[in-house]
């Protein structure tokens, strides 16, 4: 019988996952929305994870009986240890008797990112988190205490300082910039006080929308706007401060590496550049990722549940 690991990388917005052999190579992926048992509950959650595990089996005729072990990063884990009780229980119900390692979705960014090699890995998406392993195999996370008073350098929270900082623009307590510009077109409504009521109905109760948002920053700093780019030098600022406390607490040498993965580095330079300076005060060097956290899943999954 083959052999057959899964590897699920879950996020806020979106969930995706990848099934290979013991070398590891994506014979087949796809992709979901998100799996954050905070928004949709336990039960959901699960099932929608149980389900593209399934399907990635189902795409190699496998069932999961064939499956040799399953890697899920899944947000949230590790905030809640009754939740996650719950959570763990339902899932392994759901895919008995395929053996499951579940880990926080940050882990499976370091584990591509630095292919499991000690240093720090920084997650900016919806959210933001960091999660660190020393030499000595400690590890540590920071950050990732919920968007709505934390995750400080998300793409939430850009898309939220983005939406104060266009009022600032609105009546006068910053000179208008491009983000009011950007944002009056995209919107297609005036800058005034409705822009609340659009917020309130059409923005705030979806994270993924606030965290959307953050894109009319972007281009309001591409076209100069000084306050915008300022506002992802204050990302970089925040990022910067998981990696200094993860160095402080666990044992690393002099020198750290350092890399990233989230939906907010698509700003490239924007945000990269100041991080990179920052860091750089810290003994501590950003580098591109090696692989992606889908990769790290299966890694993972190979690493715990592979045959010897």
């Amino acid at each position: 019988m083959k052999k057959w690991y899964v590897g699920v990388d879950g996020g806020g917005t979106k969930t995706a996952a990848a099934i290979s052999l013991e070398d590891g190579k994506p014979l087949f992926t796809t992709k979901r929305t998100g799996c954050s048992y905070r928004v949709l509950g336990t039960d959901a959650a699960a099932t929608l994870i149980a389900d593209i595990v399934k399907e990635c089996l189902a795409s190699v005729g496998a069932s999961l009986d064939g499956c040799a072990g399953c890697c899920l990063g899944i947000p949230c884990v590790g905030e809640n240890p009754e939740q996650d009780a719950v959570m763990s229980e339902t899932l392994r119900g759901l895919l008995a008797p395929a053996p499951l390692y579940i880990v926080n979705d940050v882990e499976v960014g370091w584990a591509g990112a630095l292919e499991r090699k000690s240093g720090i890995h920084i997650v900016a998406g919806t959210g933001s988190i960091a999660f660190g392993k020393d030499p000595d195999q400690n590890t540590a996370r920071c950050g990732g205490w919920s968007e709505f008073f934390g995750d400080e350098g998300s793409a939430y929270w850009v898309g939220r300082e983005a939406m104060s900082l266009l009022t600032k623009q609105a009546d006068g307590r910053l000179p208008r910039g491009a983000l009011y510009e950007v944002v009056h077109e995209k919107l297609g409504v005036p800058i005034d006080t409705r822009f609340i009521d659009v917020v309130t109905s059409e923005f705030a109760p979806y994270r993924d929308r606030v965290a959307a948002f953050q894109m009319y920053a972007y281009e309001a700093a591409k076209l100069g706007d000084e306050a915008a780019i300022g506002l992802y030098g204050r990302a970089a600022h925040e990022l910067a401060l998981l990696v200094r406390a993860l160095k402080n607490t666990l044992h690393f040498p002099a020198h750290t590496d350092v890399s990233y993965s989230g939906g907010l580095f698509r700003t490239g330079e924007l945000l990269l550049g100041p991080l990179s300076g920052e860091l750089s005060a810290y003994g501590c060097t950003l580098r591109p990722p090696a692989g992606t956290a889908l990769d790290g899943a299966l890694m993972l999954s190979i690493e715990r549940f592979k045959q010897h």
